[in-house]
């Protein structure tokens, strides 16, 4: 009797919830007997996607695609030339001021007008004279600057242009276009956007331009050189993208060359480049020093012959023939080297 009751106990909460489970179903089945609909069945919503039957999808009716609005796009490869003249019916502004350029002398084998005139860098345009609105020529304002550069440089690839593709400028994203205009230039050389070189580079080059203001700087601002005096802004083999030489050294001696040397004593900063002391676009120094005599020599000369004390602001007061005028060029006077036998120390 014992044996029995241990039983039922151990199966008792067994069978309650097999009890609970079938209330639970007889309910279900109820419910859904109830329902006049029946079970929401599903259908294809198009494609691989289903929707169940009482879904506000399955119920609202099928509505039409508006169509989207409709874009411009480029002519297609079957376009034709239509010639200048008819370009002149819509375009009378931009093909007079495209009389005015270079480009249309038409004498010059090497220009757009001896050959397609307009359409040489545009396009073809018959499909765009058949649909001005939905087709339209190539658009130098919004192409990409790849795009821009591979037209320009179907003609303009020798000379200065010839190492453009590996320019700094180029690797950057600027185009020809960036610098140059056909129907808007305001320079009377170059077709550039701007009306000297000067406002052209400083849109981008600002702390280069700046420097151009300082007492002693480059005579660009003068109208003696300009940035191109130095600079071959479209591609070189060296650094900076300089017209002369390999380094800026050999550019700075392509016009100093009493500095160019060799010495048989060298000064170190000298071989190292003239950067190390003087800034080529200009300072508030003389000379375009990067600083002022004696501290320009104290950033490597910290202790010498002389008294090892660093010259600063208390004792540029003080006579003293190492500070006064040219400070240290006072005796050191051959300071980008010498030639003498006794000329270790660049003395006069």
């Amino acid at each position: 009797m014992n044996g029995q009751r241990g039983q039922q106990r151990k199966f008792a909460p067994i069978l309650g919830l097999f009890a609970a489970a079938v209330v639970w179903l007889v309910a279900l089945v109820g419910v859904r007997a109830s329902d006049p609909g029946g079970p929401p069945a599903l259908r294809s919503a198009g494609g691989n996607s289903t929707v169940w039957g009482d879904s506000p999808q399955a119920k609202a009716p099928a509505k039409a695609q508006a169509p989207a609005p409709s874009k411009a796009k480029a002519s297609s490869p079957a376009a034709t030339y239509v010639g200048e003249d008819t370009c002149i019916t819509c375009h009378s502004a931009q093909t007079e001021s495209y009389n005015k350029t270079a480009h249309h002398r038409a004498a010059d084998p090497r220009t757009p007008a001896a050959a397609k005139s307009c359409e040489t860098c545009h396009g073809p345009g018959s499909e765009h004279v058949a649909d001005p609105v939905s087709v339209q020529v190539k658009n130098f304002k919004t192409a990409k600057s790849a795009d821009i550069n591979a037209v320009c440089t179907t003609c303009h690839n020798r000379g200065e242009h010839a190492l453009w593709d590996t320019s700094t400028h180029a690797l950057r994203g600027v185009s020809c276009t960036s610098c140059h205009s056909v129907h808007a230039a305001e320079a009377e050389k170059g077709q550039l956007k701007k009306k000297n070189q000067i406002e052209l580079c400083a849109q981008c080059h600002r702390d280069k331009v700046a420097k151009l203001q300082m007492v002693g700087h480059m005579p660009v601002r003068e109208g003696k050189l300009q940035c191109s005096s130095c600079h071959n802004t479209h591609g070189s083999t060296n650094s900076k993208m300089l017209r002369v030489g390999d380094s800026v050294t050999e550019l700075c001696t392509s016009c100093h060359a009493e500095k160019r040397g060799p010495y048989l004593w060298e000064h170190a900063p000298v071989r190292e480049g003239c950067v190390v002391c003087h800034d080529p676009h200009g300072s508030n120094n003389e000379r375009m020093l990067v600083a002022k005599l004696p501290m320009l020599c104290q950033r490597c000369h910290v202790s010498s012959r002389h008294p090892p004390t660093i010259y600063d602001q208390t004792q540029l007061n003080k006579e003293s023939n190492r500070l006064l005028s040219r400070a240290c060029v006072n005796c050191h006077a051959a300071i980008h080297g010498s030639n003498h036998p006794a000329g270790n120390f660049f003395l006069r």
